[in-house]
């Protein structure tokens, strides 16, 4: 078996940073528990601010710091997506809270070409999620976890075999064992600071002086006692919930706190092949800052015409329809939820433009402007069974749930749909002119702008409206005019029963 196992030793830090403003994020950062500063970015660091020391000494030394409680709800959200993101590449995956996971790759290292190129495309996998890792590869769990801890944030630590893991682990400070931080105190003074200083003890008085647990902690990691682990699953609807640190005013302060909810999305996402089809973002406001008539949250819903997890482009939707939301109140809390997913394969890559990218571009054209103008302000022409022009089309609201693609053209569930062979003549102008134009005549011949028209073709004979109380009969032809573009006219034929006048009528005009 190999194991590899991600350790995020910033992992609270970063997801407090996940909720502040861009303005705020590269201030100097510090969360704080039982009064002491627990983590520091560098920021803070480079100003004297470290781990242990306490929060008013902190502040004396850097005024500007930004401090929060450490929370480990916050915290445990923030890990699930990193677990979510592993799920993608095996399902053999455990979480080791507050900043661990654990990933058995033996049966997918063929796939991924290796242990290299997994762990490349496991850390571009990851990247979104912003978080800082070191990782570690061993033969056993519990090994990988402790040199985890060990590696460094550029390269990581690797063993092949168990031997190799002893000889690593042997030069592993002891503090790295859970019952050895217990007891650091106690080992440090007996000169133990070493694991291989542990080994070279007698077993017997080391469970007797220090428990157990330290003695199964130590053979578990060296191979030598099994280490069963709970797989992760993933629950069914996704949802995830982000408490900003300062209020959002506007929708732009919003996006940036939903664009941490998309990406841990989208590692949901990846984890089970399932791309999105909806989604809702809530909205919870201030209390103290809206109208009593006001509601308590905002629910914004986002569907889309082709399910995606593209986190750039549920973003851009996202934008365009925060951009026309306007807020009752400032916005405290966001929450994600997502249901309505379909499971497929990804897409192919393609090398040069095909119909496909081409319908793909056509989709999220769609999309977008569906989220900026309204779902219902969006439109498609279709054709209508009615021979007369101008009751042989309307428009339809494209239904973005409905809407999909299937090879060789773009089409949409729904009745009226046009159909046209390649290479069939188009003997109807695309542009009508509504109402239809009086044309005066001379010698039985219309005249448009006081020059004769030349009838190319025709006549095209259109009788219908007999059930209704729009009644045509007309003899429609294709005329040539003086500037030679073509135009559609047509003659009544049936004044007696017409509510306009007898004559010529300019109805259409070509190209």
């Amino acid at each position: 078996m190999i194991w590899i196992a991600l350790h995020l030793p910033l992992l609270s830090l970063e997801s407090f940073a996940a909720t502040l403003p861009p303005e705020l994020r590269q201030m100097p950062l510090a969360l704080v528990e039982a009064r002491q500063i627990s983590q520091a970015n560098a920021g803070a660091v480079a100003l004297g601010v470290k781990p242990g020391c306490k929060r008013a000494t902190a502040l004396g030394l850097a005024p500007h710091l930004v401090t929060a409680a450490a929370d480990l709800r916050r915290d445990a959200q923030a890990l699930q997506a990193v677990v979510h993101a592993c799920l993608a590449f095996t399902p053999a995956v455990t979480a080791l809270p507050p900043r661990q996971v654990l990933l058995e790759v033996q049966a997918s290292l063929r796939y991924f070409g290796g242990r290299m190129p997994l762990l490349q495309r496991l850390r571009a996998a990851l990247t979104p999620l912003g978080h800082e890792l070191q990782w570690a590869s061993a033969p056993t769990a519990h090994g990988a976890a402790l040199l985890s801890r060990m590696a460094g944030a550029t390269g990581g630590l690797h063993c092949s075999d168990l031997h190799s893991l002893r000889r690593m682990l042997d030069a592993a400070p002891v503090w790295l064992l859970g019952p050895g931080r217990e007891h650091c105190e106690a080992l440090q003074g007996m000169g133990l600071r070493t694991i291989a200083d542990l080994r070279g003890l007698p077993r017997a008085g080391l469970a007797r002086r220090f428990g157990e647990a330290l003695l199964d902690e130590l053979d578990r990691a060296l191979g030598k006692r099994p280490d069963p682990r709970v797989w992760a699953s993933l629950a069914p609807t996704f949802e995830s919930r982000l408490e900003l640190f300062a209020r959002a005013d506007t929708g732009a302060q919003v996006l940036h706190g939903a664009a941490v909810l998309l990406a841990r999305l989208a590692a949901w996402l990846a984890a089970q092949q399932a791309f999105v089809r909806r989604f809702t973002l809530q909205l919870q406001h201030e209390a103290r800052r809206r109208r009593e008539d006001s509601p308590s949250d905002t629910a914004i819903e986002i569907t889309l015409a082709s399910p995606s997890r593209d986190v750039d482009h549920l973003l851009l939707l996202l934008r365009e329809r925060l951009g026309r939301t306007q807020l009752v109140a400032p916005a405290l809390e966001l929450s994600l939820r997502s249901d309505d997913i379909v499971r497929a394969p990804p897409p192919n890559g393609e090398l040069f433009p095909t119909a496909q990218g081409e319908r793909e571009g056509l989709t999220r054209l769609i999309e977008r402007l569906q989220a900026r103008l309204g779902r219902h302000q969006v439109h498609r022409p279709v054709r209508l069974q009615d021979h007369r022009p101008e009751r042989s089309s309307g428009l339809h609201e494209v239904d973005a749930g409905a809407w999909h693609t299937v090879p060789g053209r773009a089409t949409a569930k729904g009745p009226g749909l046009p159909r046209h062979s390649q290479g069939s003549l188009i003997t109807r102008p695309v542009w009508l002119v509504e109402p239809p134009q009086p044309l005066p005549e001379q010698r039985d011949q219309p005249l448009l702008h006081g020059a004769p028209l030349q009838l190319l073709s025709g006549p095209e004979r259109i009788e219908a409206g007999w059930w209704d109380e729009g009644l045509a009969g007309r003899d429609y032809f294709i005329a040539q005019a003086a500037d030679a573009s073509l135009v559609w006219v047509y003659r009544l034929r049936l004044p007696e029963l017409a509510q306009t006048a007898p004559g010529w009528y300019l109805h259409g005009r070509f190209g």
